[in-house]
């Protein structure tokens, strides 16, 4: 009996010992997922973005883990892109859990691959560059759109395994434009009997459509601004509104029609031209720093041409020109701006009054929004035949456009 039992337990050890190596040889391999992969969470209609919320979470990207067949570690990496195609994307965040929060900041960085800002001064434009119009005629704002998010699953830490890709995931955003508070700086308006001979409206009536001088800022109390008098005899006063004669401002001399350079409140006749003067357009000014000695200056302001892009080159006899050197332009009291149809080459010219370099002007050196006085030269790229304008009926915000026919 001792030699038997022997027997039996060495074979049901060599049986043991077999299963166990068989055991070891098996292999176990992750399949492709059952069921693809899902986002779960519930997006909003619209999601803003705004500066102040840039560290907030705008999203929680929340998804059900896929069934690759096996119990193995998933890995998850979450990716936006501004195109559908995802042809360029950006990486989000990876995680082994089964939710990536996303924070505005990350989809500001993302419209803006889509194009997209909260700058009131883009717009959207098309493959030539060239802004999109509304119907009104007004580019359209690139505040708004469509972002596109997916979600890549991987079997293991490492690349090279089994994965599988979510469906594609839009969410609007929308990015408020910051609001631009125009800063009404102080005007006066030049009213009187010149207005509709020169394309301003009714003789001596204040209102928004009189020519104006203006202030630099909200403190400053030196105005300028250009005004056309298509009348030699023009008598005029200076409003602070648009509204009455309330706080007028007219000349110190002894009768109507005086021009001694001085303003007054009390006692004030109406003001006029220099000595001599024709009709024509002009640049006013007036100081009121001084309340006890207010003056106020009237500039004949022809406008012309000049510069070595135009035919006749820049005007000889140094600073001073020669008077025929010049491009004379011409004034349009209907658009209230200067104009000259001109073949240009490639350079540079500005612009000057009179004949004359005492009154010219360049380019916007400030960055303030207007051309400057004394400013640097301007250019064209190309030869050819453009239409020059000179548009000064804005104070203090001076503009010109050299258009290419």
């Amino acid at each position: 009996m001792k030699k038997i039992s022997i027997i039996v337990m060495a074979l049901v050890a060599l049986i043991g010992f077999n299963a166990c190596t068989d055991d070891d040889a098996l292999v176990f391999t992750a399949q492709d997922p059952v069921e693809a992969i899902t986002f779960t969470n519930s997006v909003s209609s619209e999601y803003v973005l705004t500066i102040e919320a840039s560290n907030n979470t705008a999203e929680r990207f929340v998804w059900q883990s896929p069934d690759f067949g096996v119990d193995t570690a998933i890995t998850y990496a979450l990716q936006g892109s501004g195109e559908s195609t995802f042809e360029t994307f950006t990486g989000l965040g990876t995680t082994a859990a089964n939710d990536i929060p996303v924070t505005v900041q990350q989809l500001f960085d993302l419209a803006a691959t889509a194009g997209l800002d909260n700058d009131p001064l883009t717009s959207q434009v098309d493959a030539d560059g060239n802004p999109i119009l509304d119907s009104d005629g007004d580019p359209v704002p690139n505040n708004a759109g469509e972002l596109f998010f997916r979600l890549v699953a991987s079997v293991g830490t490492t690349d090279g395994g089994p994965s599988t890709i979510s469906d594609i995931l839009p969410i609007n955003v929308f990015l408020p434009e910051p609001v631009i508070e125009e800063v009404e700086f102080p005007k006066l308006y030049v009213v009187g009997s010149f207005l509709e001979a020169s394309g301003y409206g009714p003789n001596w009536t204040a209102s928004e459509n009189a020519p104006a001088i203006m202030a630099r800022d909200e403190e400053d109390t030196q105005y300028e601004g250009f005004v056309f008098f298509n009348d030699a005899g023009a008598n005029y006063k200076f409003l602070p509104t648009t509204t009455s004669f309330d706080g007028d401002y007219g000349d110190a001399g002894a009768s109507d029609g005086s021009y001694t350079e001085i303003l007054v409140q009390e006692g004030e006749v109406n003001c006029g031209l220099p000595a001599g003067s024709v009709a024509g357009y002009y640049l006013v000014r007036a100081n009121l720093t001084d309340v006890d000695n207010i003056t106020y200056s009237v500039e004949p302001a022809e406008w012309a041409l000049v510069g070595g892009a135009t035919p006749l080159g820049w005007p000889a006899g140094g600073t001073e020109g020669v008077p025929g050197n010049d491009h004379d332009m011409t004034y349009d009291a209907t658009t209230q701006v200067w104009t000259i149809t001109i073949n240009l080459t490639a350079g540079e010219f500005k612009f000057r009054a009179n004949d004359d370099w005492a009154l010219n002007l360049g380019g916007d050196a400030g960055n303030d929004g207007s051309m400057d006085f004394n400013g640097p030269n301007l250019s064209v790229d190309a030869d050819g035949t453009y239409v020059v304008t000179l548009d000064l009926s804005n104070p203090r915000g001076y503009s010109y456009s050299a258009v290419l026919q």
